[in-house]
C-alpha cells in the first residue's frame, strides 16, 4: 500500500534524524533570588570501550533464556563468571545501566538483527553476541549516528570488530526498528516495555534522593547553610519538592530529601565530595535508627553483613558520642578490609572493627563480642521493593540477577525458597547469642516469605533456650504500629511507591525477667558490699530499713501507707480514719452570738466525748489482755480528745455585760465543739500558732 510506504520511510528518517531528546533544560524562575543555572542534557555519545566490554559481561550472565524451539541468538557459554575490572564508579553504573537496557529490550535488539540480516554472521563468533546485542541497544539509543572517540581511552579489538560490523548495517537496523514500531503500532520502543516494569520505573523517575548527614563531619546548621548558599530552600513536606529544594525525612532526622533532577548536580556539591553528605536509600537508614535507639551506654552492636558499607558508616555515626562498638561481620579478605578502612576512616568513623568470619560462623559465647546487646540482621533478599535497582546492586553489592528478576517482575519460587531458608536460618542464629537483648531484621522484599513468615518461623521455634527469656515483637520507635493485626505483630512495613522504596523492618526484644528487678536500694547495697562506696551507704541502708519498719507498723495500725496530716502536726500521733471535723468559725459564731456558759461547754463536751456514730471519731487501738497500765490509758485519752479539739477562752469583757462572776484564772473553758452530727468525714485542719492550746497533765481537769 502506497500509504504504508510513504509512513514507513517517513518513520525511517525520523528514527535517524530524530535529535529531539536532545533537549536543554531551562533555568528556574528569573523572579527567584536562587542562583541561576543551565542543565544541559548532554547528547549521548556513546561509551568507552572498557564499559561497553563490562556491560557484555554482565548481560551474558543476565540474559533471558529462551527454549531451543525458540531460540533465535546464541550467546555462547556463560557458566563461567565474568571478571569484571572498572576504572571508577562512574564506569561501573553506566556498564550496570547499559547492560539493563540490553535486557529490557532483548525480543526486539534480537528481532532487529534477524530482520536485518545482520545476524548470523560468519565474523562475529558466539562469544561476541552479548557484546553485539549491547552495542546495538547503544546504537539506535544514539539515533544510529556516530560515537565520539574518547582520547583517554583504551581501544579493545573486539569493540572495533563489532562497530565497524554495526556500521555497515545502519540503514537496515534502523529500517528493521521502524518496521518494529509500525508492527507493533509503537510511538517509542519504551511503549513495548510491559506495564510492570513501566511503572517500576516510572515510580524509580520521581522516587526522591535520600541524604543523610555526616555529623562527624559537619553540623546540621552549617548543612543548611550551605545548601542556602548554594541556591536550595527548605521545603515542608516531600509534596512540596521543586527545582531546588528538600526537606527532612518524617522517620529520621539526619535525613533529607531532594528532587531526583538534581542527582548529578548534587554529587558535584562539596557537600557530597567532602563526605559530608551521603547518597542512600531510606531502608537502611530506618533500619540503622532502628537498632541505634535500642542501644544503651556502652553496649556493642553486630552488624551480621557488609552489605553497604555506607550502612556501617551511618550505624558508627550514630553511635560516635558513645563509647559502643560496631563489629562487621565477614570481611574476609585483605581487599575487602582495606576498602572498608580506608572508606570509614576517610568520614571519621573510629569505633569500627572487623571480623573475617561470616555471621553464621561466629559462635554465640565469642569473648570478642561478649558486650554486644543489639544485632543487626540485613540479609539478602530478592529486593523487589527497591526503587533503583541499579543503586541497590552497585550500594549492597548484590547480584546483577536482580535485573532479570525485576523485569519478569517476581522471583521464582526455588529461588524465594532458597533466600527464605537461609533467612531463618540467620535469625535463628542470632537468637542463640544470650547476651543479646534486641535484634533487627531488615528486607527490601515485597515477599510475606521473607518477612513476616519468617520471623514467626523464628519466634516460634525457641532456638534461645530454657534459660534465657524468649523474644518478642516490638514496634520500631520511628513509627506506631497502625498495620499490625495483632498486639503480636509489630511489623513496620513501606510498599514501593513515588516517595518511597519497599522496605519490612521487625524488631526482636528479650522479654524482661522479673527476678531480675532489682530496687536502687539493693544496688547500692551491693556497691557498698564491694567497697566501691566506703562502707557510706551500707550504714544509710540500714537506717532506711530501719524507717522502713517504723512505716510498716504505722501502716498497719493505721490500716494505710500515707500518715494523715492532723498526725504530723501533733508530733506524729497513730490514730486512724479521723472523720470528725471541727469548724472554728462556727465555734467563734457560738460564742459571740450565744454567749455560751462554762456549764453548756462542759456538757457539750462531754457528749461529744461519748459520741453515738462509730464514724465521727476514731476508735482507740486496744492494747493486749493483762497489759494495759495507767499511763497507756491517759495517752489513749490525749490522743481522742486533743486531736479533734479546739481550745477557746472566753473573751475578757464578760463580766462587763452583767455575767455571773468567776474565777477564771482556774479554769479552761471549751467551745465550738462539733460532735458526730454534720460531721463531714474531713481532716480537720491543725490549730494556728496563736490559738495552739498547751497539753494538758490531766485528760479531765474541767470536771
Amino acid at each position: 500500500m502506497p500509504g504504508s510506504k510513504s509512513n514507513l520511510v517517513s518513520l525511517h528518517e525520523d528514527v535517524i534524524n530524530d535529535t529531539s531528546d536532545l533537549s536543554e533544560t531551562k533555568s528556574p524562575d528569573e523572579n527567584q533570588s536562587v542562583q541561576k543555572r543551565t542543565m544541559t542534557l548532554i547528547g549521548k555519545n556513546g561509551y568507552r570501550d572498557s564499559e561497553y566490554i563490562n556491560a557484555a559481561k554482565i548481560f551474558q550472565g543476565i540474559h533471558t533464556k529462551k527454549p531451543k524451539d525458540r531460540t533465535l541468538l546464541r550467546y555462547g557459554d556463560d557458566s563461567l563468571t565474568p571478571v569484571l575490572t572498572f576504572k571508577d564508579e562512574y564506569c561501573q553504573r553506566v556498564s550496570y545501566e547499559l547492560a539493563f537496557s540490553a535486557l529490557k529490550y532483548q525480543d526486539l535488539l534480537e528481532e532487529i538483527l534477524l530482520d536485518s540480516s545482520a545476524y548470523p554472521c560468519q565474523s562475529i563468533p558466539d562469544e561476541l553476541t552479548s557484546l553485539l546485542v549491547v552495542m546495538l541497544y547503544d546504537l539506535q539509543d544514539r539515533k544510529f549516528q556516530a560515537r565520539k572517540i574518547f582520547d583517554e581511552d583504551e581501544p579493545v579489538a573486539e569493540v572495533q570488530q563489532v562497530e565497524c560490523y554495526l556500521q555497515s548495517f545502519k540503514t537496515k537496523l534502523a529500517g528493521a526498528l521502524a518496521r518494529y514500531r509500525i508492527k507493533h503500532d509503537a510511538v517509542s520502543i519504551e511503549s513495548i516495555l510491559p506495564e510492570s516494569l513501566r511503572k517500576q520505573e516510572q515510580r524509580a523517575s520521581v522516587l526522591p534522593l535520600f541524604v543523610w548527614i555526616n555529623t562527624l563531619k559537619i553540623s546540621f546548621q552549617d548543612v543548611f547553610s550551605d545548601l542556602r548558599k548554594n541556591g536550595f530552600t527548605r521545603a515542608e513536606s516531600v509534596s512540596d519538592l521543586d527545582h531546588y529544594t528538600y526537606c527532612v525525612d518524617q522517620h529520621c532526622y539526619d535525613v533529607l530529601m531532594f528532587p531526583p533532577s538534581l542527582k548529578e548536580e548534587l554529587l558535584n556539591l562539596d557537600l557530597f565530595t567532602d563526605c559530608k553528605l551521603l547518597l542512600q536509600d531510606k531502608s537502611r537508614s530506618l533500619a540503622v535508627h532502628a537498632a541505634q535507639a535500642l542501644l544503651n551506654t556502652g553496649d556493642d552492636i553486630i552488624v551480621a553483613h557488609i552489605g553497604s558499607h555506607l550502612t556501617i558508616a551511618h550505624m558508627s555515626v550514630l553511635t560516635n558520642d558513645s563509647t559502643s562498638k560496631i563489629f562487621v561481620c565477614g570481611v574476609n579478605s585483605s581487599a575487602k578490609a582495606a576498602e572498608l578502612s580506608n572508606l570509614v576512616s576517610h568520614m571519621g568513623c573510629q569505633n569500627i572493627q572487623f571480623l573475617h568470619e561470616d555471621f553464621t560462623e561466629i559462635e554465640p559465647t565469642d569473648k570478642r563480642i561478649e558486650k554486644a546487646k543489639v544485632i543487626l540482621l540485613l540479609p539478602q533478599c530478592s529486593g523487589l521493593g527497591v526503587g533503583n535497582p541499579i543503586d541497590f546492586i552497585l550500594s549492597e553489592h548484590r547480584d546483577a540477577g536482580l535485573l532479570r528478576d525485576l523485569l519478569q517482575g517476581s522471583v521464582s519460587v526455588d529461588k524465594l525458597s532458597i533466600l527464605a531458608e537461609r533467612q531463618l536460618n540467620e535469625l535463628r542464629h542470632a537468637m542463640k547469642f544470650k547476651k543479646v537483648q534486641a535484634i533487627v531484621y531488615c528486607t527490601c522484599s515485597i515477599y510475606p516469605e521473607e518477612n513476616e513468615l519468617v520471623v514467626k518461623k523464628a519466634l516460634e521455634s525457641g532456638v534461645e533456650g530454657n534459660k534465657v527469656q524468649p523474644y518478642r515483637l516490638i514496634p520500631p520507635v520511628f513509627s506506631p504500629c497502625s498495620n499490625s493485626t495483632a498486639s503480636t505483630e509489630f511489623f513496620f512495613k513501606m510498599e514501593p511507591s513515588e516517595i518511597s522504596s519497599g522496605c519490612f523492618l521487625a524488631i526482636l526484644e528479650r522479654r524482661k525477667d522479673p527476678s531480675e528487678t532489682i530496687s536502687v536500694e539493693d544496688i547500692l547495697a551491693r556497691a557498698a558490699a564491694k567497697g566501691l562506696l566506703d562502707g557510706m551507704v551500707e550504714e544509710k541502708g540500714k537506717e532506711e530499713k530501719k524507717k522502713k519498719r517504723v512505716t510498716q507498723r504505722r501502716c498497719n495500725i493505721t490500716g494505710s501507707g500515707r500518715e494523715p496530716k492532723t498526725a504530723e502536726v501533733l508530733h506524729h500521733q497513730t490514730v486512724s480514719n479521723i472523720k470528725a471535723e471541727v469548724t472554728t468559725s462556727k465555734a467563734v459564731s457560738n460564742i459571740q452570738k450565744k454567749n455560751v456558759t462554762q456549764t453548756n461547754g462542759c456538757a457539750q463536751l462531754k457528749k461529744s466525748v461519748k459520741p453515738t456514730s462509730g464514724t465521727a471519731l476514731p476508735k482507740a487501738v486496744k492494747p493486749p489482755v493483762g497489759k494495759t497500765n495507767l499511763r497507756q490509758r491517759r495517752t489513749e485519752c490525749k490522743r481522742i480528745v486533743l486531736k479533734p479539739a479546739q481550745i477557746f477562752f472566753p473573751p475578757p469583757f464578760l463580766d462587763l455585760l452583767g455575767n455571773q462572776s468567776r474565777t477564771l484564772s482556774s479554769q479552761h473553758h471549751f467551745h465550738g465543739w462539733t460532735g458526730a452530727k454534720g460531721s463531714s468525714g474531713r481532716i480537720p485542719p491543725p490549730p494556728s500558732k496563736a490559738g495552739k492550746p498547751s497539753v494538758l497533765s490531766h485528760p479531765r481537769r474541767w470536771l
